[in-house]
């Protein structure tokens, strides 16, 4: 049967180098006088390109994400700390109230209860009453209690701070202000008092227990572990900055990774790809510029064997059209004749070979393929029905499937006639000719079987190559791309074309295409296209 093919060739790769300029100069001034309006601006006034490159590349998309990550962190971490001393300062104002507040109530207590110890009946002094309070309660650390008569300090703590409060003025007039019991806060020489004052009286005498609590010092306990953070926070930041550079480098790999491949593809070498790792986002655009790789060398692959092939198979031709114009005489009209003849042949062999070498190099193209539902049962009897015309043959249907399969009628009908015609060209009168198909599993096959003069296997195993005959080819015509195109069909469905044969023993070229293959095409409600 006929057969078809040819190769690729090679190309030398070559990657191009860059140089960057620096900024130029800030232009000067114009002098005083010179007429203002629209002016040309000079080359020298627009910045470098390549300067301008370098700033960018300052900022790199790594330096960016690692700026990100260490401003939120910064953010998050001072944030927490500063809720973590808000919330401290506020516990630490509650406490010292409530302090207040039990020292104040133990007072009270005393007021309205206690007896004096040494008469063992109620109080009937003011003084003595707060004498003996202050000598029942010990104050915490940063605690004052200061009993007051008569506006005038009689007895206080023996304070554990330089600060004296029963002899400051400005705590003194606070006190005083105090009618009843109520909450106070005083600045005394530079330092925040907290204080609660209850006003008591006993007899004729009246005055204030007053127990006070330096704010700030309480406030100071606080600092060291504010300290302990921020220290805390600055290594925890560089921590994240090292990991974060670390992980961003990795992430963005492929990123680098396709930078370097794009500037060493040129257009004489696509055969650069990306190793990728990894199932994130930025990996997934590797593999899509993988794929687009691919697409680009096959499409760059398919126009070189097309002007690689067409060059070669019609300089042939070409030479004979030319050398036969140049025997030609003009004066003899037979030899005009005859030339012609030849001349038209040879041009019809040439538009023969051209159509099917861009039927080839469209087979790589997406919309080569007209999807619809495809009735084997109908395409296999069409096809014997139109073979009948190629040759006085016994055309027969070897299987009739009633199957259904999603595929472009148009090109399996192609297929099918040219491997009926090559069963022609390559059996004798009367021979068998059998077309048929059927469904196994997840693929059709399909197939016509000839008892014709067959070929060596190993030589079968080449046919579908562009421009590779047969052994007995030279008893017929052909471009030799028949069976190339047979195989493209075949590959566009996503199968694939194959022949079984033996000297002697006909052959059966088979096409495989998966009946599950997924094509892309609207189809109407009645299954046809639209």
């Amino acid at each position: 049967m006929a057969v078809s093919g040819t190769g690729g060739r090679p190309a030398d790769p070559g990657a191009p180098t860059r140089e960057q300029p620096s900024l130029p100069p800030r232009p000067a001034a114009p002098p005083a006088g010179t007429p203002t309006g629209r002016t040309r601006r000079t080359p020298a006034a627009e910045p470098a390109p390549g300067g301008l490159r370098r700033l960018r590349g300052t900022f790199t998309v790594r330096t960016r994400i690692l700026t990100w990550v260490v401003v939120l962190s910064a953010l998050g971490l001072g944030g927490a700390g500063a809720t973590a001393y808000l919330v401290e300062t506020a516990r630490i104002d509650r406490g010292t109230d409530e302090a207040i507040s039990q020292e104040v109530e133990e007072f009270r207590g005393l007021q309205e209860t206690g007896v004096d110890p040494q008469t063992g009946e109620a109080f009937t002094s003011l003084t003595r009453l707060l004498t003996v309070a202050l000598q029942r309660n010990v104050p915490d650390q940063h605690e004052r209690i200061v009993g007051f008569v008569g506006g005038a300090p009689v007895v206080f703590t023996p304070g554990r701070d330089e600060l004296p409060l029963e002899t400051e003025p400005a705590f003194i007039a606070a006190v005083n202000g105090v009618d009843g019991a109520a909450f106070r806060t005083v600045e005394v020489q530079g330092e925040e008092i907290r204080f609660a004052a209850l006003e008591v009286r006993r007899g004729a005498e009246a005055g204030h227990y007053v127990v006070a609590s330096f704010i700030d010092r309480e406030h100071a306990e606080f600092i060291p572990a504010v300290r302990a953070y921020a220290v805390t926070a600055v290594v925890a930041l560089a921590l994240v900055a090292a990991a974060g550079w670390l992980v961003a480098g990795r992430l963005l790999s492929p990123l680098r990774a396709l930078r370097r491949t794009a500037q060493r593809i040129s257009d004489d070498d696509l055969s650069q790809r990306i190793a990728v790792r990894g199932a994130d986002d930025v990996s997934e655009l590797a593999r899509t510029f993988n794929a687009m790789l691919d697409r680009l060398e096959s499409a760059f692959t398919t126009q070189r064997e097309f002007i690689d092939d067409a060059g070669h198979e019609l300089r042939t031709p070409l030479t004979i059209l030319r050398g036969q114009l140049e025997l030609l005489d003009p004066d003899d009209p037979r030899d005009v004749a005859e030339t012609r003849d030849l001349l038209v042949d040879e041009v019809d062999r040439m538009s023969r070979l051209v159509e099917e070498l861009l039927l080839l190099a469209k087979a790589e193209r997406p919309d080569f393929l007209r999807p619809e539902r495809v009735d084997l049962g109908e395409l296999v009897e069409d096809v014997v029905d139109k073979a009948r015309a190629l040759g006085p043959r016994t055309w027969l249907v070897d299987a009739r499937p009633e199957a259904v399969v999603l595929a472009d009628r148009q090109r399996l009908t192609q297929a099918l006639v040219q491997l009926a015609q090559n069963a022609v060209k390559y059996s004798e009168e009367g021979a068998t000719v059998a077309v048929g198909a059927a469904v196994d599993g997840p693929v059709a096959r399909l197939w016509v079987r000839d008892t014709g003069r067959g070929l060596d296997q190993a030589e079968a195993d080449r046919v579908f190559e562009r421009f590779v005959r047969g052994g007995s080819s030279t008893r017929t015509e052909g471009s030799g791309l028949g069976l190339a195109i047979v195989s493209a069909i075949a590959a566009a469905h996503g199968g694939r074309a194959s022949m079984r044969s033996g000297v002697g023993l006909g052959a059966v070229v088979e096409l495989e295409i998966p009946v599950d293959r997924r094509v892309p095409v609207h189809l109407d409600d009645q299954g046809g296209r639209p």
